[in-house]
């Protein structure tokens, strides 16, 4: 994927732009998940007001070949509300943590959507015909006395404009008493996981009533707690193996068919410390954020702080790739600190033939490495660049001396705008980038 670098094969250029651009952003618009279905027809957003907002791909015009089918609004629904949790008084946001979408069975499609508390399993389906010609009502929807009927009808189905429903199936609530922070479907598409700080829970589709925990890292005294889980995947073809990642920069691979509960891990994946580079911040900057297994299944992706580590599954003492996201900013842990942006949770993502890796970073830079190339490139997510079809320039970040033309200063990055959140389609180079309360799509342009 010679697109990484600007290469001879691509180079990545504006498609669209989602969202207000009003200088004053509600809380409730700041987006917080961003997921392709399996096809990438469908892409779906999450905000921390609670609501879903689904964009379909539209087909490409025949009329205007050379724009590529855009992806516009499909359904927008108030997936969680704001609750209180009277037994702890504590107030439970709306804010959508994950979304995770189901295989398409048949022409409804399905996905998960979960806030600190509560996960829900949605159907969003499209109804285009409407039954017309009761026997029981008469055309306004009223009951008809049945002592006048005096013939019956054969009720038709009429054409109508079409109308797409969300509607919950399944509510899966009461089994985490820490927040959730992952949610995983399983390759036999009837079971999931979910984790929170200290437990992992695996989950039937239909089944809401009750969950299996098959991991427990709660100490009996939690004065002894040292860590807690971050991010926690099934395995994409093996449906009895899952990972989950931890705040001391650790990862776990667990076997189900080993034991019920799988507080021992088959796998531990740990790169040894470099004591030369240790520091007050050490601790807290290899927490890791997300992992995310490869397509394939050979490979998983880990992300830190700093960097994005790639592990082969098959080696647990160190990665076999690591990517420097940001450096630079090494030197400005103290005041990333002070203003707790050193917590920041950052995600990450694999293209479709795992052949490249993005994850984000801040002043609404978001990277990418091309795994075989190792080339690396930052792009930028502004408005600025917002014309059609405009190609985006590598942006560079200068770390003190001479800055040339085109860098930016590292002491003028903006840290109030980040990029947590990116995905890119199953099969095709094109990403979406959330940025704020904005989602950019950005796609190849094919020389």
């Amino acid at each position: 994927m010679a697109g990484v670098s600007g290469g001879n094969d691509f180079q990545w250029c504006f498609s669209q732009v989602k969202g207000a651009i009003d200088e004053d952003v509600a809380e409730a618009d700041i987006i917080s998940t961003v997921e392709f279905n399996y096809s990438g027809e469908l892409l779906a957003t999450g905000d921390k007001g609670g609501r879903v907002v689904i964009f379909q791909h539209e087909q490409e015009s025949k009329n205007r070949p050379q724009l590529r089918g855009e992806y516009n609004v499909y359904s927008t629904f108030q997936s969680h509300e704001p609750e209180f949790d009277y037994l702890k008084s504590l107030e439970i946001e709306e804010k959508i943590n994950k979304i995770r979408w189901l295989p398409q069975q048949n022409s409804a499609h399905f996905l998960l959507s979960t806030n600190d508390k509560t996960i829900k399993l949605w159907k969003i389906s499209e109804r285009d015909k409407r039954a017309e010609g009761y026997n029981l009502k008469d055309e306004e929807g009223r009951l008809r006395d049945p002592f006048r009927i005096s013939s019956l009808r054969v009720p038709v189905l009429m054409p109508m404009d079409l109308m797409v429903e969300a509607s919950p199936r399944r509510i899966f609530a009461n089994a985490h008493t820490y927040h959730i922070n992952s949610i995983s479907v399983n390759s036999d598409h009837e079971t999931y996981l979910s984790a929170d700080d200290l437990r992992i829970n695996l989950w039937h589709l239909e089944i809401t009533d009750r969950s299996f925990n098959i991991v427990d890292i709660k100490p009996a005294n939690m004065e002894e707690l040292t860590e807690v889980i971050t991010a926690a995947e099934c395995h994409p073809h093996q449906c009895n193996v899952f990972v989950y990642s931890s705040s001391k920069g650790t990862i776990r691979l667990c076997d189900m068919r080993a034991a019920a509960l799988c507080d021992r891990h088959s796998k531990f994946f740990e790169e040894p410390e470099d004591p030369s580079s240790r520091s007050f911040f050490s601790e807290i900057i290899s927490s890791i954020s997300d992992v995310k297994f490869s397509h394939s299944g050979r490979y998983m992706m880990t992300r830190d702080y700093l960097s994005v580590k790639v592990w082969d599954l098959n080696m647990e003492n160190r990665p076999v790739e690591t990517y420097q996201v940001h450096e630079y900013l090494r030197s400005k842990l103290c005041s990333l600190y002070e203003n707790d942006c050193i917590f920041d949770k950052f995600e990450c993502c694999w293209n479709g033939s795992d052949s490249a890796i993005m994850t984000g970073s801040y002043n609404n830079f978001f990277r990418m490495f091309d795994r075989n190339t190792r080339r690396d490139i930052t792009l930028e997510a502004s408005r600025e660049s917002s014309k059609p079809r405009a190609t985006l320039k590598p942006r560079k970040v200068s770390t003190g001396g001479k800055r040339k033309k085109d860098e930016i200063s590292v002491d003028s990055l903006d840290f109030n705008k980040k990029i947590l959140h990116t995905a890119w389609h199953p099969k095709e180079n094109v990403i979406a980038v959330a940025a704020t309360n904005n989602l950019y799509i950005f796609q190849d342009k094919i020389n």
